[in-house]
């Protein structure tokens, strides 16, 4: 007679209780790290977007990369593996860090303990090598110690290494220099078998492509050994109204072509209260009543370019020349300029640390981002935009919008991008209440429906799909190696089960 899946579920659940217990029979009790009380299971059981909720049987703690080895070769020992989620930050917004009655990994709790990967600079060859649950925050600081920084960041820096490099990692500075992903030149990784293995474009290039972009799905990252190169130390900041789409994607898209720019990104100014925010930070000479004006005339909808050159003491003197010929090539509404400059930290710093640690979060964060085709922008900004956008009227929402260029990124990784020369990464980052996202989760699905019926062929970025024929589609003609990769790298579907590629959850 079949075994019921209660009965396999409540003997799965005895294992990873029996692991537990052996595990913690060899430890002191400053030593455990393994735990399943109810402040550890809501911690594991939640993330940023604060909307999907899956309870785990457990919680590790490492405080070595070798309990995280241990657990994983103690699930494929099992008859019925149990799945493993690594988390970082928790920066997910749809559960993908999460599993239901798996084990989810604390990465952070390597960082507390010395037997973690750290942060080690070495300034001769160009390179440091940073634990995967390092944040990008500290490598910053780490690296300017020795006057050299990494070359491509994200808006946020509050994120852990490992977590950004699983995805892509992209900002202003990837039309430049690629996203995170094509920054690295070593990994030191835990495949779904328990493996350990360093791979490089040489060494193992296969779990090393696959792993950079994968979701997670291929292995856990310990360490990475990220370029660096000479940092500059103070940067010169503008932010550029646009009333008009074309001139705005224009002037974007000769921005991305030349390198004069270091950064590159671009917003919807969605509400007239926007611009006066940014004179808390930036100087300008145009006059509040006169940007709500022209806000009001467009439709309530105008564009902004962020444009920013780094400079440093051997630059300092002609850094307003290069950056006022700059601007002349552009095409911004005249007057409509707000202006600074900052320190390099701070410029990428910018956001600050947003992290709440607090439980329950009184906020959710129902994202979309997306990937757009360069050849379809103009329908996208007459179908979205112009229409869905303005009848939406979120106030607590930021809308980012900036384009990149494809042969920065490498098509041998797993992460999956427009097939065209130049395409476009929209971020619409919402917040609402925790448990009122369904409005905007609406709003969403209007957006992707109409690119679906428009025949406009988006990925997403940070991906959320409920189904494998999803899956198949967004991954497109990299579905069968995905699919060789997961049967060469975790054949039993271990690792991180909450992106729903190849588990239910």
């Amino acid at each position: 007679m079949a075994i019921s899946s209660r009965i396999i579920s409540v003997l799965l659940l005895f294992f990873v209780f029996f692991v537990i217990i052996c595990i913690e029979a060899n430890q002191t009790p400053s030593q455990k790290t393994l735990r399943n009380d109810s402040n550890a299971i809501q911690r594991a059981s939640n993330d940023y977007g604060n909307i999907i909720h899956e309870i785990p049987s457990s919680v590790l703690y490492p405080s070595s990369v070798n309990d995280i080895i241990d657990l994983v070769k103690s699930s494929n020992a099992h008859s019925t593996p149990f799945t493993v989620a690594a988390k970082g930050r928790g920066h997910s917004v749809r559960g993908q860090a999460m599993t239901r009655g798996g084990v989810v990994v604390e990465m952070t709790s390597l960082g507390n303990n010395e037997n973690g990967s750290g942060i080690s600079v070495c300034s001769d060859l160009g390179y440091a090598d940073v634990g995967g649950d390092q944040l990008w925050v500290d490598v910053l600081r780490a690296t300017l110690e020795h006057e050299l920084a990494p070359v491509s960041w994200t808006d946020y820096l509050y994120l852990s290494v490992g977590g950004t490099l699983s995805n892509a990692g992209i900002s202003g500075q990837a039309f430049l220099h690629g996203p995170q992903i094509n920054n690295v030149l070593e990994l030191d990784v835990i495949t779904g078998k328990g493996g350990f293995v360093t791979c490089s474009k040489n060494e193992n290039p296969e779990l090393f492509f696959g792993v950079l972009g994968g979701l997670g799905q291929f292995g856990i990252i310990t360490r990475a050994r990220i370029v660096l190169e000479k940092a500059p130390t103070r940067v010169k900041w503008v932010r550029l109204l646009y009333s008009d789409f074309g001139t705005l994607t224009k002037d974007q898209e000769h921005l991305i072509s030349i390198e004069a720019p270091n950064y590159v990104e671009g917003f919807l100014v969605t509400n007239e209260n926007t611009t006066n925010d940014w004179r808390s930070s930036f100087s300008s000479p145009s006059n509040q009543s006169d940007v709500v004006s022209s806000f009001k005339k467009n439709n309530g909808l105008l564009y902004a370019i962020e444009l920013v050159k780094y400079y440093d003491n051997q630059t300092a003197q002609t850094i307003d020349q290069e950056f006022e010929k700059l601007l002349k090539e552009l095409n911004f509404i005249p007057g409509f300029i707000f202006s600074t400059d900052v320190t390099f930290f701070d410029f990428l710093n910018r956001v600050g640390n947003l992290d709440n640690e607090k439980l329950p979060l009184t906020e959710s964060h129902p994202w979309l981002n997306l990937f757009i085709p360069r050849s379809r922008i103009s329908d996208f900004n007459s179908g979205v935009f112009t229409t869905i956008v303005p009848e939406f009227n979120e106030p607590f929402g930021l809308f980012i919008f900036y384009p990149l260029n494809r042969n920065k990124w490498d098509d041998r990784m797993s992460a999956v991008i427009p097939d065209e020369d130049v395409f476009y990464t929209l971020a619409l980052l919402h917040t609402s209440g925790a448990n009122e996202y369904q409005t905007i989760d609406k709003f969403n699905g209007q957006i992707l429906e109409f690119c679906e019926k428009a025949g406009i062929e988006v990925k997403q970025y940070l991906p959320n799909y409920q189904s494998k024929q999803d899956w198949i589609k967004h991954y497109g003609s990299k579905w069968n190696i995905i699919q060789k990769r997961k049967a060469m790298f975790d054949p039993k579907m271990i690792l991180s089960p909450g992106q729903r590629i190849f588990n239910s959850v």
